[in-house]
């Protein structure tokens, strides 16, 4: 950070036993990110750590009455409101989220929320079942949806004895992350929309169909996209890979659920990354029971699922697209063609099938093709190819939006 502009923070502090973390988190902030940091509590707050504490670490005094008659009288929670470049609630309850969906402003920091005229991040904390609740699972969606960047959770034990989502990431990773956030990177100040894995396609309960997509590559994009400064949305199918600390995390498994899950968000968001590899098809009907083994032969009719890529296409206005091409033969030509046919701003197309690379690897190259150019990134780490790659985007991204401007 610059010495001369310090980024502010103000930290929000709800009534969860991971209250006792954000201590730590305002003194990480402080030291490895040089932001000032201003600390909000609410009461539930205050019966797990004193604001005297916090007081000592921000070197600042804390907030936690609204209708403080020492800074009221000059509409002191405005002023607050806006003073900081982020405002980061961490722990962030599933009350907290909650109140903050409806836009209650019942105390100082649900207000401090409401008048806010920057960005928004929270770090969610809460049992796992209170996670996984529909209710909770719709707050956060429409948070997202809203702008509000989302870090977390994590997954782990909790303190009520139980294992699972729900857990708030560790100080350091929140640190990271709002790092990233007031960073100024290439994407600083940008919103990424990804998709990655595969998706399940449901024959009957117990079955269905589905592709060798391990998600790594989207996942790495995540990752090197977040690093790039840019607010990242991660939608993505069943994989065997830890969710990575994104803006926000969207589990999906069929394609219907990707399709909905990426077309009510993309117009929110600057580019998206088609990294998923959606099933073409589906079975026309599941069945409701798991299918008996029997005849010698069975017949599942299958039936087309929505092209997300041609529907952002025809869109407009829409965000900057990257599709995806995994190729058993003439890459070039079926890339540029997927290219042209589903109006792609960018395609990368891979190999698929050989010793190396691919579904499932740690290692990939990519060839990369856009309407009057095309870059190949040789066979590297996945990590390494997603840095390479959204450079480019980003390259590309600033020469469209120039070429408009001057327009």
């Amino acid at each position: 950070m610059n010495a001369q502009h310090k980024q502010r923070i103000l930290l929000g502090v709800t009534g969860g036993i991971a209250a006792y973390k954000a201590a730590e988190l305002t003194r990480l902030l402080q030291q490895q990110q040089g932001c000032e940091v201003r600390v909000v509590m609410t009461r539930g707050a205050m019966a797990f750590v004193t604001p005297l504490t916090f007081q000592a670490l921000s070197g600042h005094p804390v907030h936690w009455d609204l209708l403080d008659p020492a800074t009221e009288s000059a509409m002191g929670h405005i002023e607050l409101a806006r003073w900081p470049d982020l405002i980061l609630i961490a722990p962030a309850t599933a009350d907290f989220i909650a109140r903050l969906r409806a836009g209650i402003a019942d105390d100082l920091l649900s207000t401090l929320c409401l008048a806010a005229e920057g960005r928004i991040a929270v770090a969610p904390a809460m049992n796992r079942a209170m996670w996984d609740h529909p209710a909770t699972r719709d707050n956060v969606a429409v948070l997202a949806a809203r702008g509000v960047i989302l870090m977390g959770p994590g997954s782990g034990p909790q303190a009520c004895g139980e294992t699972g989502p729900g857990r708030m990431l560790e100080p350091a990773e929140i640190c990271a992350e709002a790092g990233r956030l007031l960073s100024t990177g290439r994407l600083a100040g940008r919103r990424i929309l990804i998709s990655a894995g595969p998706t399940r396609e449901p024959i009957d309960p117990v079955r269905f169909i589905s592709n060798r997509s391990s998600g790594k590559m989207g996942y790495a994009l995540a990752v090197a996209a977040q690093r790039a400064g840019a607010a990242v949305t991660l939608v993505s199918g069943p994989t065997g890979l830890a969710a990575p600390a994104v803006s926000a995390f969207i589990p999906v498994e069929t394609a219907e659920q990707m399709a909905e899950a990426i077309l009510a968000r993309a117009s929110a968001h600057d580019v998206y990354i088609g990294a998923a590899a959606i099933a073409d098809y589906r079975p026309e009907t599941a069945a409701h029971a798991k299918i008996k083994k029997g005849a010698e032969a069975m017949t599942v009719h299958l039936t087309r699922t929505r092209d997300v890529l041609s529907a952002l296409g025809a869109c407009e206005p829409r965000p900057f697209l990257v599709g995806f091409a995994a190729e058993t033969d003439q890459l070039e030509a079926h890339a540029r063609g997927k290219l042209a046919d589903k109006g792609l701003d960018m395609i990368a197309a891979n190999w698929v099938g050989r010793p190396s690379g691919g579904f499932d690897r740690d290692e990939n190259a990519l060839h990369v093709y856009w309407p009057d150019g095309e870059q190949h990134l040789p066979m590297a780490p996945k990590r390494r190819i997603a840095e390479q790659l959204i450079d480019l985007i980003a390259d590309r991204y600033d020469e469209k939006n120039s070429d408009q401007t001057a327009g």
